[in-house]
């Protein structure tokens, strides 16, 4: 028994000691934003922030054998180390570092997401994912049944339910049909195995219940619940028994992989065997999330702040990837996806474009550019893990850390680019989440030597607008159209086009366009 009770040891609060914020000042407004408990928590209870991270270091520190903490923060200087003929770096972190293979498991569950676990078999992928079941409220023995597990056989009856046999055959319409559902539907916590094995078909089925949150049965329809989604696969190369196909993948927000177990921590594997020590058995209360709790949390990640000057660097980095100077010859259908759609190979596009610094350009390092799904995602994320570390709003290292495991599957690596062949990058062909920090890290620099964070006119231009039409006289919207004309014009200078030019361009295309409509509008009135 004191064995469990070590196991069952929950982290004092506060697990994450901060200086004391100001104390806001009282706003009459704040009377209409809802509920005081929508913001301050029960009397005894912790914040659910706070409650969050004591559910990691829970996890952490007792049930998943965990010491890779590579999402690294600095409060300040830290020591890094060399090692190795590859020059290894080792840094120690100054500041609360976190293990990706926890934090995003519980980073999908607070937003209610979709996580996708890689890593060879025995790695424990099943079992993390069971432990977020426990962590929403659901008995073990529940969660494991409620379990899919992906195989060959796999019909769409074993994964949503059965219409009942007697309604068969004595139905007259589909109406008088009743669907026995499969219980899972219901759950807040959904976890499919070995996603991979699945059949195409049932992956169809699979799909609808992701990406729409119902389940259909001869024209029966089953609602469910804002649900977590945790999904294991042995690899993501096509390992599984049926190729997975696209717009499934698509819906996966982030992938986590399950690294190695580090021998040094074979003693903690003993005790677990000596003592029939089950972790999942053994999560301790205080750290078992409620309906409403969860709903509450998700609530307040959406409130975190996402700053202006964040959010352009968001932006610059995004804007690499999609142009394609060759791909058209109208402006708005320079795009890879142009190419993607018109079946030619992309390799024989890009051959065209000469002069080009293959390095500088980090467009040329992708085969693709990004959707508005992930980048949906990126930013849902990166408030969650600054909501996390109980921070009110988002730093540039919580964009840099959630980055790479978002984008991992979104971003598809051009192997063939000159970046690769860089004997410094050639980590890059085989680490997806070192590369996309790395790419990420080079947008940044790119920004800073810019100085778009001062130099920045077509900012300025879209301020303008965004504060409003109305009021505008003929005279005021002339002088704007001539701003945007002067700004384009001093576009036409650049040598090269890069993606965050070509952005700029259509950004002032379009301004041009609501000003010139509203002109008119003028005009008639």
């Amino acid at each position: 028994m004191p064995l469990f009770d070590a196991f069952r040891k929950v982290s004092q609060s506060p697990t994450n000691p901060q200086k004391p914020t100001t104390k806001p000042v009282f706003d009459v407004a704040d009377l209409y934003r809802g509920p005081v408990q929508d913001a301050t928590p029960a009397t005894g209870a912790i914040p659910l922030d706070e409650k969050l991270r004591q559910a990691y270091f829970w996890i952490v520190n007792s049930a998943i054998i965990s010491p890779h903490y590579d999402i690294e923060y600095n409060d300040g200087p830290f020591q890094s180390y060399t090692i190795g003929d590859f020059k290894t770096r080792i840094n120690l972190p100054s500041g609360q570092s976190y293990s990706s293979y926890v934090l995003l498991p519980l980073l999908t569950f607070a937003t209610r997401r979709k996580c996708l676990f890689i890593g060879g078999p025995g790695r424990g992928k099943t079992a993390s994912a069971l432990l977020m079941g426990v962590l929403a409220g659901y008995p073990v023995r529940e969660v494991k049944r409620a379990m899919q597990h992906g195989q060959p056989q796999m019909t769409i009856s074993d994964l949503l339910g059965n219409p009942l046999p007697a309604d068969l055959v004595n139905a007259q319409t589909m109406d008088d049909i009743r669907i026995s559902w499969r219980k899972w539907l219901g759950m807040r916590v959904k976890i499919v195995d070995e996603y991979n094995r699945i059949p195409t078909r049932t992956q169809s089925a699979l799909l609808t219940l992701m990406a729409d949150n119902y389940a259909e049965i001869l024209d029966h329809i089953y609602e469910c619940p804002e649900s977590a989604w945790y999904l294991t696969a042995n690899d993501e190369a096509g390992g599984g028994t049926y190729q997975v196909i696209e717009a499934l993948r698509d819906r996966i927000d982030v992938v986590v992989q399950a690294l190695a177990f580090n021998m040094r921590f074979l003693s903690d594997l003993q005790v677990r065997i000596e003592g029939g020590v089950k972790p999942e058995e053994l999560v301790p209360t205080q750290i078992i999330f409620t309906e409403a709790e969860i709903d509450q949390m998700s609530a307040q990640i959406l409130t975190v702040e996402l700053p202006v000057p964040i959010r352009r660097r968001i932006e610059f980095f995004a804007s690499q990837f999609e142009f394609l100077e060759p791909a058209a010859d109208q402006l708005e259908y320079k795009t890879k996806d142009t190419v993607r759609l018109s079946g030619i190979d992309l390799k024989q596009v890009t051959a065209q474009e000469t002069g080009k610094d293959k390095i500088k350009d980090l467009g040329a390092q992708t085969r693709n550019g990004l959707s508005v799904r992930a980048l949906f995602t990126l930013l849902s994320y990166a408030k969650a893990l600054a909501y996390f570390r109980g921070n009110a709003v988002v730093a540039l290292d919580d964009v840099r850390q959630i980055l790479p495991f978002v984008l991992h599957d979104k971003l598809a690596p051009e192997t063939d680019s000159a970046f690769f062949d860089a004997p410094e990058n050639a980590f890059a062909r085989t680490d997806r989440v070192g590369w996309l920090r790395r790419l990420f890290d080079l947008a940044c620099g790119e920004y800073d030597r810019l100085n778009l964070d001062k130099e920045d006119p077509v900012g300025r231009l879209e301020s303008e607008f965004a504060a409003g039409l109305e009021g505008l006289g003929e005279t005021d919207v002339r002088n704007r159209l001539v701003k945007i004309e002067r700004e384009l014009s001093e576009l036409t200078k650049a040598k090269k086009i890069y993606g965050h030019i070509y952005d700029d361009a259509l950004k002032l295309k379009y301004l041009h366009q609501r000003y010139t409509n509203y002109l008119r509008w003028l005009r008639i009135k």
